[in-house]
């Protein structure tokens, strides 16, 4: 479905969200606050949108999906961008790679989030960050009210004119639906071993963005490690892979 809608997935995210996602991809990197010189993850990331302000400040930022169909299309536009591809509840790096992690509005896309969540705690450094932006539920009823007509009626029709896969889209507005509240994601990032776990609203808890840290002392490398490290020969062919334009 994503390797479908992925050549116009930018512009049909702009269309439907009447421009707002360039705004909350924003405040993303603001709460990320990180700096050249160090590593970030940016997890289901399609086609690399939510990668570029990282790499144009010098960051250096592996940009990792699913969807190899999205990855060749933004490896053909950011070819100075590392995109992996992986599982996010196997992800295919060791233990505490990164400074910090991220991944917006992909969550949701995971059969298994708790898992997501734990294997993105394992890849970040301790003391490092963890940033996610995801749909959530309006925090006035009117404005949630009015919100979900225009999931459910609106934006499948919004879809059916301007997306190539307009049922990738209304699976979009049902995951929504179904998704747990704010409250609910900043439990599943405690359970899942998270600390300092906080969030704000965006356009009236329509988005939320949460942030959250990773405690304790560097360990040595584990069993993880050194099983994932052996993965390496096939990740970096599938990175000379994605790199090379389709025909």
């Amino acid at each position: 479905m994503f390797d479908d809608v992925a050549p116009k997935y930018d512009v049909v995210n702009d269309v439907l969200s009447m421009g707002q996602t360039r705004r909350w991809r924003k405040v993303v990197v603001e709460a990320m606050d990180v700096k050249p010189g160090q590593r970030v993850l940016d997890l289901a990331a399609g086609t690399g949108t939510s990668s570029e302000p990282y790499a144009d400040a010098g960051i250096d930022v592996i940009a990792c999906d699913f969807s190899l169909g999205m990855l060749k299309v933004g490896k053909r536009r950011r070819p100075d961008i590392d995109f992996i591809a992986g599982d996010a509840t196997r992800l295919p790096f060791a233990d505490n790679t990164f400074d910090a992690s991220t991944i917006s509005f992909g969550l949701r896309n995971v059969n298994e989030p708790k898992k997501a969540l734990a294997e993105m705690l394992r890849v970040t450094k301790p003391g490092g960050k963890l940033v996610i932006a995801e749909f959530s539920q309006p925090v006035v009823p009117l404005w949630r009210t009015m919100y979900t007509e225009y999931l459910m009626r609106a934006l499948p029709a919004i879809a059916v004119k301007v997306s190539s896969n307009p049922d990738a889209y209304v699976y979009l507005a049902e995951s929504i639906r179904a998704w747990p509240d704010q409250d609910h994601l900043a439990v599943w990032l405690k359970e899942a071993g998270w600390d300092n776990v906080s969030y704000r609203n965006l356009s009236g808890g329509i988005v939320a963005v949460h942030r959250a840290a990773k405690a304790g002392a560097e360990a040595g490398p584990s069993a993880a490690a050194a099983a994932l490290a052996a993965h390496t020969g096939p990740v970096a062919k599938l990175r000379r892979n994605i790199a090379r334009p389709a025909r």
